[in-house]
């Protein structure tokens, strides 16, 4: 059993992601910087694959977006463009890097137009009807109300929101729907999938949150993916990003390793919503049983 897990285990590895050096990010994706909408973003993308859905990464409130160069780098290696813009704005009477709904229709917008600009290094390689989220605490909450086509403050101001037809699954590092230790918000995500990555020593994000956020979430395909050791900023470059707020929580395994775990687990899931089969086996299948950083529940549906 052991051999047939190793085996599949490799044919993720070789079908889904080409290799890179141990312990590096791939450095064979590339990045450029662009304006999405109003906001200043870097864009991740592989080589020479074409059809590429857009993956849309909303930070974290106040956590610039060279924070997250190792993750996206590495979700892009599975076969995504990633998009990470700084969406600066104003909450109530504090100004900041803070997400907010209205980003995934300018993302759809500028990918049709992307796609079609002369000179881009993704012209005539996106997909604009494929749209994917990835988040991290204040963007994984805006990213879990827009999936659940719920305009909620402060990442909405209504009165009305729809999210886009192309927003396909989404995948959110630290997350929870509760307001300053209140209940937890429902969100009805029918029709798009939706996975919970949590580190294991969240101490901003307690793990009870966010698995209460999962439990409320209406609809599978879904999952919950504990990684073991990480805190809050786990998917981040460094710990406590520059105008961040810091987790009181110690992280007790490295940087690298939760971040590419987190990247893996995110990158698959969003794949196998997407119709990888073979993505789609790892994460329901053999591959919580294969990976030693993480414990999965999850749940396929029909």
């Amino acid at each position: 059993m052991r051999r047939l897990i190793a085996a599949l285990a490799l044919a993720v590895a070789v079908l889904v992601v080409p290799a890179s050096p141990a312990g590096a990010a791939p450095a064979w994706v590339s990045s450029y910087e662009l304006q999405i909408g109003a906001d200043p973003a870097t864009v991740y993308l592989p080589p020479g694959r074409t059809e590429l859905p857009v993956a849309l990464l909303l930070q974290g409130g106040n956590v610039p977006r060279e924070s997250y160069g190792r993750f996206a780098r590495t979700v892009a290696g599975f076969g995504f463009a990633v998009a990470v813009p700084d969406h600066r704005r104003a909450v109530g009477p504090v100004s900041g890097l803070y997400p907010e709904s209205a980003q995934l229709a300018a993302t759809v917008t500028w990918a049709a137009q992307e796609n079609t600009r002369a000179g881009s290094p993704l012209a005539g390689r996106l997909d604009a009807d494929r749209l994917v989220l990835l988040g991290h605490s204040f963007g994984a909450a805006a990213g879990l109300f827009a999936a659940g086509n719920a305009c909620v403050p402060p990442f909405c101001f209504g009165p009305v929101y729809q999210r886009p037809a192309a927003l396909r699954a989404a995948a959110f590092y630290g997350a929870a729907t509760a307001t300053q230790g209140g209940p937890v918000v429902p969100v009805a995500n029918a029709g798009v999938p939706v996975a919970l990555v949590q580190g294991e020593v969240d101490g901003v994000n307690p793990p009870a949150a966010a698995r209460a956020t999962y439990d409320g979430l209406s609809s599978p395909p879904k999952a919950y993916v504990t990684v073991h050791g990480a805190n809050h900023y786990g998917v981040t470059d460094t710990q406590t990003p520059a105008g961040a707020l810091p987790d009181p929580s110690a992280q007790t395994v490295t940087q690298d390793a939760s971040i590419d775990a987190t990247a893996r687990w995110s990158a698959l899931f969003l794949r196998a919503s997407l119709g990888d089969a073979l993505a789609a086996a790892y994460v329901y299948g053999f591959g919580d049983g294969s990976d030693d950083s993480v414990t999965v529940v999850s749940v396929r549906g029909t």
